[in-house]
């Protein structure tokens, strides 16, 4: 008998930072891999720490179909909001061709929509409602491509998980255990609510303890702040000016305009999308 092939596409979220085990890390979807069927399920995970949409796209998607996947998740665009090349009509595009690549082998899709980078770092109002603003838009993207491939998805950008500190990490901007555990056990639901999953579901409870808070300020002072930085230092300069912006338009009382402008380019995306189809 095939095992259910499981097939996992992203970037640090999925490749599990934040959960670790040994010299490695696991995460949400290894956890969820235990639970998709009664017997031994073929599980791989090709996501990759800083991994964008492109990446996704060029460099997982052509190994992920050579695997043929029973069920593929995708799970990624946060590292696309902290680029300075952040174009969110050529993100919908990638997904777009993700998403129709796997489903097109029959593929059950996972998706996912965000926490907001900004938020979850606690930076100031002008700094964070830039960084706001694009995952809005990322996640507006995945809401609508999801419901076109009939996706399996996960409202991870809700509830009441997001502002409790036990669920992240050092870092804020990845869970810990007890968090990628809420995320398998969610997905879990999800896919046996659908008739995918017919082992036992994640337990939510932790099976190690979690880090100390010097052991957590430590990550911080050292791989922590090294994480950040390569991620945005090219973001820096460009998120200064769009903060320099917001604050005009806050003083002008004109931020509304802001927020149009980025729904406006959404609705472009998109529309490039459905297009490109035709």
């Amino acid at each position: 008998m095939r095992p259910l092939r499981f097939v996992a596409l992203g970037d640090s979220l999925t490749e599990g930072v934040g959960d670790p085990v040994g010299d490695g890390w696991r995460g949400w979807a290894a956890l969820l891999a235990a639970g998709l069927a009664e017997h031994p399920v073929a599980f791989t995970n090709l996501a990759v720490s800083g991994a964008q949409t492109r990446d996704v796209r060029e460099r997982q998607l052509p190994t992920a179909l050579e695997l043929r996947p029973d069920i593929a998740s995708v799970v990624v665009g946060v590292n696309d909001t902290l680029r300075c090349t952040f174009d969110i009509r050529a993100v919908a595009a990638r997904l777009d061709t993700v998403y129709a690549a796997l489903t097109g082998q029959g593929a059950v899709l996972l998706t996912a929509c965000l926490p907001d980078p900004g938020a979850m770092l606690g930076l100031p109002g002008a700094l964070a409602r830039p960084l706001a603003r694009r995952q809005r838009a990322v996640n507006a993207v995945v809401h609508v491509l999801s419901e076109r491939y009939e996706a399996v998805h996960l409202h991870a950008c809700e509830g009441a998980w997001i502002t409790d500190r036990a669920m992240w990490s050092a870092d804020r901007l990845h869970p810990g255990e007890r968090g990628h555990r809420q995320l398998a056990v969610r997905f879990h639901a999800l896919l046996a609510e659908a008739g995918r999953a017919s082992g036992v579901a994640p337990s939510a409870e932790p099976e190690f303890p979690a880090p100390t808070k010097s052991a957590s300020l430590w990550w911080l002072a050292t791989a922590g702040t090294g994480w950040v930085a390569r991620r945005c230092t090219d973001l820096l300069p460009q998120l200064l000016g769009l903060a320099a912006d917001e604050i005009r338009h806050r003083a002008r009382g004109t931020s509304a305009r802001l927020d149009v402008k980025a729904s406006a380019a959404v609705s472009a995306a998109l529309a490039a999308v459905v297009a490109g189809e035709a």
